[in-house]
Formats: structure tokens, sequence, C-alpha cells
């Protein structure tokens, strides 16, 4: 159903959806944490009336109170409560300094990220880290686990985590739970794949790590990838 024919409470929701947050006007994402007007305007008329009382000024918003909030027709105390809320999480956010993501610039920097998670298992895992165009991590996280041999990974599933953060670049690791820091055929073989699959997406693979309890082994310097 086309955005036009929906009631008015329901478009910034569907445009939410089909545009992403940035499309959306100040009133429309006041009207989505309000839900819903009174029997006399919709929410977006009754976020707009509210915007219009404080200059469309979000700082002037987030100084009013909840009985502030509560002299408009259509605000109730949940209501009131749920933009305080809102406001006060993005005055804190605000706040916060955004935190410096990892960079990798060596074999041992991604060796030194999943060492803690890979190093004294008993059992074969499968994990990946996440790069940005500057080598900085975006994400790391486990994608399979397996027996003492072997941990297979879907390479379908490792891409698409790619895709998912955005990622430009990928470093994968699995531990050797034996302690052998060589490469199997097995380990070679999903390298390969997993190079090629890259190619297509224009995602690279910088490295594929094997871990141990005690030490580490990485296919890029040893000139395997």
């Amino acid at each position: 159903m086309a955005i036009k024919f929906l009631a008015e409470d329901d478009r910034p929701r569907e445009k939410f959806l089909l545009k992403g947050i940035n499309s959306l006007s100040d009133s429309e994402l006041l009207a989505i944490i309000l839900r819903s007007g009174s029997r006399e305007e919709t929410a977006i008329e009754l976020a707009r009336k509210i915007l219009n009382s404080v200059n469309h000024s979000w700082h002037q918003l987030s100084l009013l109170s909840v009985k502030d909030l509560m002299k408009f027709k259509g605000v109730g105390e949940v209501k009131a409560i749920a933009v305080a809320t809102a406001l006060e999480i993005g005055r804190r956010r605000a706040a916060q300094e955004v935190p410096e993501k990892s960079l990798i610039a060596c074999s041992n920097d991604g060796y030194q990220i999943l060492r803690k998670y890979l190093s004294d298992l008993r059992t074969e895992e499968f994990w990946a880290i996440f790069l940005n165009q500057s080598n900085r991590v975006l994400h790391f996280t486990q994608l399979t686990h397996g027996g003492i041999n072997q941990s297979i990974v879907d390479v379908r599933i490792l891409f698409k985590t790619a895709l998912d953060h955005y990622a430009t670049a990928i470093i994968i690791a699995h531990n050797h739970p034996s302690g052998n820091l060589r490469p199997s055929k097995e380990d070679l073989e999903i390298t390969r794949r997993i190079k090629e699959a890259g190619k297509m997406l224009n995602i690279q693979l910088l490295d594929h790590l094997i871990i141990t309890q005690n030490s580490y082994f990485s296919l890029s310097d040893d000139g395997l990838l």
C-alpha cells in the first residue's frame, strides 16, 4: 500500500521502513514517539503543535517537564514520559565520546583481538573480523563451531554479515585444538573460496589466522593468501 493511502499516524513508521530515518521530519520523529494524537488531531498534528511551542528547538523541548508536556491535549503521563525519555537518551548520547575503533595494522593485531576467545578451546570455532576502508574494526563474531578437527563456515553467512556491517575487508580465523599451527588442505581451500567470493563483492580478505593456545599462524604473512 502506498504511504499516501495510510492513516496519517501510520505514515511516519512506514516512511521510516521504506526510506530510512533520515527521511523523517522533526514532527514525524516526534509523532512516532507519541504514537497517537487525540480525537481532534493526529499524532503528526500534535507533534507540530508541540514543536511550534518551542520554536522547533529540540533543546527547548528537552527543558519541558512531564507536567509541561501534559498541558497539551492528547498528551497523557505515559506519552510525556516517553518524550522526556527519548530526549534524555539523545542528551546522554551527545555527551558520550565516540569510542575509537581498533586498528588492524598487522596479523598480530588480529590475533590479540581473538586470542582470548579461541586459544583455550577444545573444539574448533570459526571467527571473522570485519573492517572498514581504514582497517578499523567494525565488528567481530563467531560464525561456526564444530568438532575437534574442523569447523565448517558458510561463505554466504560470512559475507552477509560483512555486508550488514558495511565492511570492505575481513580477517578470518579459526583455532587448532591440536596445537598444530600449519594449515590443512581444507584450511587452504576455504581460504581460496572466501578470497574469490570477496572479489565479486569487492570485500578483501586480508588474512586467515590459525590460533593455538600459545601462538598463531598467518596465511598472509606466510605468502599463502
